[in-house]
């Protein structure tokens, strides 16, 4: 059998209908709704907005002096651990308190994008302060993937491992913010919902790209 010599061009232009082609076949690998792909749809959005914060979005915070409600005792608690630091609100009427966060405290102020869903509306703030950080414990299941005016999404359900700060395990924070306890708690056993949708690269939280 005769060999035909391959010149550099020729064996160029091979290599590259090669490699277009292992990529055609990457790209349909991500696009499939498989335990793998969306195992990294979700590392990446916890990489990214895996945080548990406090709902403390915007400083400095101004109470009135003698508030009882559950946001004057948060204030306190976090003044107590040295993140946040008081001082009379001058003028004020009635009698407040102005919080500011210290040095320590701006260790934990993340200007991440943080969403908040409600019924009606997402409402996005560019910073919160966080105590906690989700990481993916394993994927419980998902919804078979619909298509609806050319737009392919589905639902994941998943557990999480929660690394909190060494303040946030304290009593005192776990007393003043129930939902930081209920999620300490939850570590492995809670299951959370999370919407991801199909992208010419993949599966993406929904969040990451509307």
């Amino acid at each position: 059998m005769k060999i035909l010599p391959i010149s550099r061009r020729s064996f160029a232009v091979i290599s590259a209908l090669a490699l277009l082609l292992f990529a055609g076949c990457a790209d349909k690998q991500t696009q499939l709704p498989s335990r793998a792909n969306f195992t990294a749809a979700l590392n990446d959005f916890l990489a990214q907005r895996g945080h548990l914060c406090l709902a403390k979005y915007d400083w400095p915070i101004t109470v009135a002096s003698d508030a009882q409600d559950a946001g004057a005792r948060q204030l306190a608690v976090l003044e107590k651990l040295g993140l946040a630091a008081s001082k009379d609100a001058g003028g004020a009427a009635p009698p407040a308190r102005e919080y500011t966060l210290t040095a320590e405290g701006q260790k934990y102020y993340l200007h991440v994008p943080i969403v908040i869903r409600t019924a009606t509306q997402n409402v996005t703030h560019p910073a919160d302060l966080c105590a906690a950080t989700l990481t993916l414990d394993r994927i419980i299941g998902w919804d078979p993937p619909q298509t609806r005016d050319g737009r392919t999404a589905t639902s994941l359900l998943f557990t999480y491992h929660i690394a909190p700060a060494p303040w946030a395990r304290t009593p005192e924070v776990l007393h003043a913010f129930p939902v930081l306890a209920r999620a300490i708690e939850g570590e492995g056993t809670t299951q959370v919902r999370i919407g991801v949708h199909l992208t010419r690269h993949g599966w993406v939280v929904d969040e990451l790209s509307p």
